[in-house]
């Protein structure tokens, strides 16, 4: 069999033993390692095998990962977003559709401090959820609320997912964070506008509180915004300002989150040991499936590359004579489709690759791509039949709230989404005004412009068939 018939065949192998159920990271290291071995590198993909373990391993910008992780499994841990919500809840009091509102403010601003989605679908599942259908909220509307908020983390800075496209693509992630700034303000905007909607035109869905709980002297509100939503606000403003602005890389910014994580639960009183030996090992277990993830992946796509699949990819895509739009609408049917099956990050680390040599082909920045991946991605999790963000909450809500309710609930929202890709494709302005301000090259030294830049991605051009790749490098002339 040939090089690129063993590619494809690769490629065909891994989807189906995904849909086994077989670890992916594991799965992907075990596919090229065989591959390779029966291909054209022989012995050399134990080499290989080394050299991208270690790549991944110093790779700078993933040291944001485990740091924000870790940010926001101390704030999760310790109740903090139970205060948030009730001091949203107060403040929202008279406006239509309190509780959603609420809801969707609480989940925007812990999508700043954690991007698992998992974790928000579910704690607002057991906070949010209950207290709308106490107040009379229709099944399908809390749902769709706490389903579609929860979601908001895969796009919103500091997004986990940002940091791992850009380690992918190359990308710079403080420009990926000012993208995907303004999209996901706008996003989260349009879902709150709805939810207000809904409590206006149709208020037996989104019924107003009782009067005890609208009308609470302002006091009493301020006291709950200053001891609760406030400090978060603060935190979460310095972490992402520093990184906007220039002052601190995402690491570095990261860093001072947990910090501040951890000085922020100890004000509240909520940091004990089992809560921080919880949060440290929770942040063990994500940050490790991560760097396995991007260790397989490294591994994949490079030998997918180097038996010559990628090729075969941009020779079937070129034969297709697309255009810049049927190709942006080709790759994010694909990625929409992808996560059914699988979590954001597997596909970010594994397929995603196969798009990024495409780009140049098309016109497409990078950074653009990146901010639709990111919006995309929010359809997935909340798309039947396999939404993921739906069984979340389906696994926390009460026994009479059916999967065919929460589906219900989560088309509108899906609208939403669609909607506001459609809007960012059509005027890319919104995505990348921000970064040309802040980042455009006239404004920036030499040495700011080499911080901003991206690590190079992972190139299978970077294996050279004649073997060169793995050969030791020639050894210096020694001065006389």
């Amino acid at each position: 069999m040939s090089d690129p018939a063993l590619g494809i065949t690769m490629l065909v192998m891994f989807i189906f033993v995904i849909m086994l159920g077989f670890p992916i990271a594991f799965s992907l290291m075990a596919l090229g390692l065989f591959f390779g071995y029966v291909g054209s590198l022989g012995d050399n993909v134990f080499i290989l095998f080394v050299q991208r373990t270690y790549a991944v391993m110093a790779n700078d910008v993933l040291i944001s990962v485990p740091l924000f992780v870790f940010m926001g499994y101390i704030i999760e841990r310790a109740n903090i977003l139970d205060r948030l919500f009730r001091s949203l809840q107060l403040a929202s009091g008279a406006i239509p559709g309190s509780l959603a509102v609420a809801t969707l403010a609480t989940c925007a601003l812990f999508a700043t401090a954690t991007g698992i989605v998992g974790a928000v679908v579910t704690l607002m599942g057991l906070l949010a959820f209950p207290a709308m259908l106490r107040a009379g909220y229709d099944v399908r509307l809390a749902a769709g609320v706490t389903c579609a908020g929860g979601c908001l983390g895969i796009l919103i800075p500091p997004s986990i997912m940002l940091i791992l496209y850009g380690a992918t693509a190359g990308v710079s992630v403080v420009q990926l964070y000012a993208a995907a700034f303004i999209p996901g303000l706008m996003l989260a905007g349009l879902y709150i506008l709805y939810a207000i909607g809904v409590g206006v035109f149709y208020p037996e869905r989104a019924p107003k509180l009782p009067p005890e709980e609208r009308n609470v002297p302002l006091g009493t509100v301020l006291a709950a915004l200053a001891t609760s939503f406030l400090p978060l606000a603060a935190l979460i403003a310095m972490v992402l300002g520093a990184i906007l602005m220039g002052m601190a890389t995402p690491s570095e910014a990261a860093a001072m989150g947990s910090l501040g994580s951890l000085l922020l639960a100890a004000g509240y009183r909520a940091l004990t040991f089992d809560r921080l030996k919880e949060s440290v090992l929770l942040t063990a277990r994500t940050s490790a499936m991560v760097c396995w993830l991007f260790v397989g992946s490294f591994i994949f796509s490079s030998v997918f590359g180097f038996l010559g699949g990628q090729q075969v990819i941009e020779n079937f895509v070129d034969s297709l004579s697309l255009n810049s739009f049927t190709f942006m609408l080709l790759a994010q049917a694909i990625i929409f489709v992808l996560g059914w099956p699988l979590e954001w990050t597997e596909i970010i680390v594994i397929f995603v690759p196969i798009f990024l040599p495409l780009l140049d082909n098309f016109d497409v920045s990078p950074l653009f791509f990146g901010v639709m991946i990111a919006l995309n991605l929010q359809t997935s999790f909340l798309s039947p039949p396999v939404a993921m963000a739906t069984f979340y909450l389906k696994g926390v809500a009460p026994k009479h709230v059916t999967l065919e309710d929460i589906f219900a609930g989560v088309m509108p929202f899906i609208y939403i989404v669609v909607f506001c890709m459609f809007m960012v494709y059509m005027f890319p302005g919104i995505a990348l005004w921000l970064p040309d301000y802040l980042y455009a090259p006239e404004a920036l030294s030499p040495a700011e412009m080499q911080e901003l830049d991206g690590p190079p991605p992972p190139a299978a051009e970077d294996i050279a068939p004649e073997g060169n790749f793995f050969d030791e490098p020639e050894e210096a002339p020694k001065a006389d």
